[in-house]
């Protein structure tokens, strides 16, 4: 072998290994990405269960302006505002006597070619429960509450089951929640099962409430951006079949936006 010839090879199996090298810190970076996507709702969820929402706003949300910012929870609408869209975040009250205990599960997540956007969906199972005040009781409808009272309070007290597709974005080299998508699948007093409560429960699936403030009074979503385009949010019911929402994401290269 002459050393021309030598040169060659040598050449060659630098690049070969230049290729590999490269090859593994992308699948080190994807892996990476994929855990710090996962972190940001986790953490989401960690934060919301022990009501500190604006720590989501601050650390979890994109920031101000960010262009196609949007988030939705039934078939009524969307927000797409940052401002409408961190509002379901503010002021968001402690009440004493009140559980809510998410925790998800069953992720799947696909971080974009480009490694700028990741999309995931999660299943979540948990339980949500507090007192009301008796006059504040009146006013809601009897399939609410749970039975029995503490100190006078009635007790409300559900299991909830819900299904979440998010999507994220790197900003300044940090994972962001970008859109945002929370299926309700089904809800249950703890005292009844959730399918002969479905019937009761169909309407409250696309009201407006987004919890139980202080003494158990109704805190109401604001007011929708954008009315939606397609009623894929399908929680259960006696008379349906259940349906794939959402699709599982897939690897991809260019973003679509698939859970609006």
């Amino acid at each position: 072998m002459t050393t021309t010839d030598e040169t060659q090879a040598l050449e060659q199996r630098l690049a070969a290994l230049e290729e590999r090298l490269a090859a593994a810190e992308l699948t080190a970076t994807r892996a990476q990405d994929r855990g710090a996507v996962e972190n940001v709702f986790n953490r989401y969820m960690h934060y919301h269960n022990a009501y500190q929402d604006e720590r989501i706003i601050d650390e979890l949300w994109v920031k101000p302006g960010t262009p196609d910012i949007w988030s939705r929870y039934n078939n009524v609408g969307v927000y797409t505002t940052y401002e409408s869209v961190t509002a379901y975040h503010r002021g968001r009250p402690k009440p004493i006597g009140k559980l809510l205990f998410h925790y998800t599960s069953t992720p799947v997540v696909e971080v974009g070619a480009d490694g700028q956007t990741a999309k995931g969906i999660w299943i979540m199972a948990g339980l949500e429960s507090g007192l009301m005040d008796p006059e504040v009781a009146k006013g809601v409808p009897p399939w609410v509450l749970s039975g029995g009272d503490v100190d006078g309070k009635p007790v409300w007290a559900h299991w909830v089951w819900c299904k979440y597709g998010v999507d994220f974005v790197k900003q300044d080299g940090e994972w962001r929640i970008w859109h945002f998508r929370c299926y309700e699948v089904a809800r249950a007093p703890f005292n009844r099962d959730w399918i002969s409560f479905a019937k009761d429960n169909q309407e409250s699936h696309d009201s407006q409430l987004a919890w139980f403030g202080d003494d158990g009074v109704p805190v109401f979503l604001p007011p929708v951006d954008e009315p939606v385009t397609t009623t894929d949010h399908h929680p259960y019911a006696n008379d349906r079949v259940q349906t794939l929402d959402p699709e599982p994401p897939v690897p991809y290269t260019q973003f679509e936006d698939t859970f609006r």
